[in-house]
């Protein structure tokens, strides 16, 4: 299993990394299969927006309304070319804030969950996803200090951290490398533990006097 390869050009730290833009659900174990709960790491930006779509309706609504009713005035004193010029400018305003309103839900988002990291980019009506194998994924910066972090691994690859200032990108990397090598290290100590839950059964069943021909289960040498 290929581990994450840390780019000269950002130094990962070492030591445990605080999250300060993922979330981490920790591992929970109760009763029963059903009631355990997988480690996770959730890391979701968004555009910086001032105003929501909806905000913007109302704001373009009040704007036409004070803008067309001036120009009603002036047409109704005479000055009858107000009227186009107040349509032609409320026009120009509605396009300019239909093209910022399409960005205004722009988004990127990081799931770290069971065997898959997987990167979600929205971008107006486009929307870009890449799976990952959490033991093959690369986290480098695309160009050099303060760039966007490019995910790398198994032939794919996806930016990130464009929601991000240049110089909290390279905190993001810290998280993604730790994060990534925690899951390596949970996946290499439960991995002899569900071995061992697996012949938990069949050693149960010979411990509790089940013969060869009523177990149906694979067939263990008898001591002789």
């Amino acid at each position: 299993m290929l581990t994450s390869i840390i780019s000269p050009a950002w130094r990962a730290s070492t030591h445990r990394v605080r999250f300060r833009f993922g979330r981490e659900s920790a591992a929970v174990w109760g009763q029963g299969a059903d009631a355990r709960l997988p480690w996770s790491v959730e890391w979701i930006f968004k555009r910086n927006s001032s105003l929501a779509p909806r905000q913007l309706m109302w704001f373009y609504a009040s704007l036409c309304v004070l803008s067309l009713g001036l120009a009603v005035v002036f047409w109704l004193r005479g000055a009858t070319m107000v009227m186009p010029f107040a349509w032609l400018e409320m026009l120009l305003v509605g396009v300019a804030l239909l093209v910022y309103a399409r960005h205004a839900a722009d988004s990127e988002r990081i799931d770290l969950l069971d065997d898959r990291l997987t990167v979600e980019n929205t971008s107006g009506r486009r929307v870009e996803r890449v799976a990952f194998n959490p033991g093959w994924v690369r986290v480098e910066p695309r160009h050099g200090d303060g760039s966007l972090i490019e995910l790398s691994g198994q032939g794919r690859r996806i930016a990130v951290g464009r929601f991000l200032r240049p110089e909290l990108r390279v905190q993001l990397a810290d998280e993604l490398r730790w994060a990534l090598r925690r899951w390596q290290q949970r996946t290499r100590r439960n991995a002899p533990q569900e071995d061992h839950v697996a012949a938990q059964p069949v050693a149960a069943a010979f411990h509790s006097g089940v013969n060869d021909e009523t177990y149906g289960g694979p067939m263990l040498p008898r001591e002789s």
